[in-house]
């Protein structure tokens, strides 16, 4: 839809969309039952059709991506184990030190020293470490990648790149997640099935309300034997639904829509070029995540307010996100807006 002049433009994420009315007469009509002492069909159908799509055996449903990827460590991960992640990965900055205080990991963050968002394969080696050492010191037995990476931009791991460091995690014998939340977005932007970009990982969560327009839920993917432990994983925190059949039928409409996520590439490929003519200094956006480099992020964020644009604070940047509820057209009037008055 596009907003009018008057209408505040929403950066701030893609789960700010709301369900269109096909993804409404859907949920309306889906044929449930109790998903806790049975199997709601429509559940059931989303999660077969989740699993094929990104490679695995078998998935299951949460609420959120946060619950999924808790679930998966919790499922890894032995108290006190340390597992990696690269800097600024959502495991470990926007989690609430979930992975710590309820799956029991201790956190290490890798550095983005081959590219933004992603560790190079001698870092991962160090930071793995001796297979062998001293009965005190820490058992590292889980990396955890994340494809894109939100706080570096929506950032994509190449393919050849998750293979390089995948081989070096397996031959430490370190399990390997993968939180896909915006894995869609990644393989859209390649050109590749999802299942291309989950090879070798153990497990691997995404999300239907981040671009997709589904207003809740994300899966969690593995083996047969994974799913079943998450499942009981998933009843223990609270998220054991009733009739959620009508939450995942909206995600089965999501994953009809995952090519669409091409226009919002393509959106903020215009947002960055206009805020770059500008004056802003932004990233080129591999996917559908603009972050600007700021004098002062607070004042910058008042003053996009003040013209009707709405952002967010990203690791000492303004971020912007383009979603299917922001239009062509809108991506231009935030950008006359911005040259309006929105500049700091």
């Amino acid at each position: 839809m596009t907003l009018t002049e008057t209408s505040p433009l929403d950066f701030r994420s893609d789960t700010v969309t709301r369900p269109d009315d096909t993804m409404r007469r859907a949920m309306a009509s889906a044929e449930v039952a109790d998903n806790v002492i049975d199997i709601d069909p429509t559940i059931h159908a989303l999660e077969e059709r989740a699993a094929s799509m990104l490679g695995m055996p078998a998935a299951l449903w949460t609420p959120t991506g946060t619950m999924a990827n808790l679930i998966a460590l919790s499922v890894h991960l032995q108290r006190g184990d340390r597992f990696l992640a690269p800097k600024d990965a959502h495991v470990l900055t926007n989690e609430l030190g979930s992975a710590a205080w309820l799956a029991g990991g201790m956190p290490y963050p890798l550095e983005h020293d081959a590219g933004p968002g992603r560790p190079k394969v001698e870092t991962l080696a160090k930071a793995i470490g001796p297979r062998n050492g001293p009965y005190y010191t820490l058992r590292t037995t889980l990396l955890c990648l994340e494809n894109t990476h939100n706080a570096a931009g929506g950032t994509i791991i190449p393919p050849h790149e998750h293979a390089q460091l995948l081989a070096t995690a397996r031959q430490a014998g370190l399990r390997v997640h993968l939180d896909g939340a915006r894995l869609w977005h990644a393989a859209i932007a390649l050109g590749l099935p999802p299942a291309a970009l989950t090879v070798g990982v153990d497990t691997v969560s995404a999300c239907l309300s981040k671009g997709l327009g589904a207003p809740v839920g994300s899966v969690v993917a593995g083996t047969v034997t994974f799913v079943e432990q998450a499942r009981r994983m998933r009843q223990m925190l609270g998220g054991g639904v009733r009739q959620g059949g009508v939450l995942a039928a909206a995600g089965l409409v999501a994953l009809d829509r995952i090519g669409d996520l091409a226009m919002d590439h393509e959106k903020a490929r215009r947002l960055a070029a206009g805020l770059s003519e500008l004056g802003w200094e932004v990233n080129t956006p591999e996917t559908n995540i603009v972050l600007a480099r700021v004098a002062d992020v607070a004042v910058t964020l008042e003053s996009l307010t003040a013209v009707g644009v709405l952002a967010l604070p990203m690791g000492g940047k303004v971020r912007f996100i383009t979603h299917r509820d922001l239009s062509i057209d809108d991506i231009d009037e935030a950008l006359n807006r911005v040259k309006a008055g929105g500049h700091p």
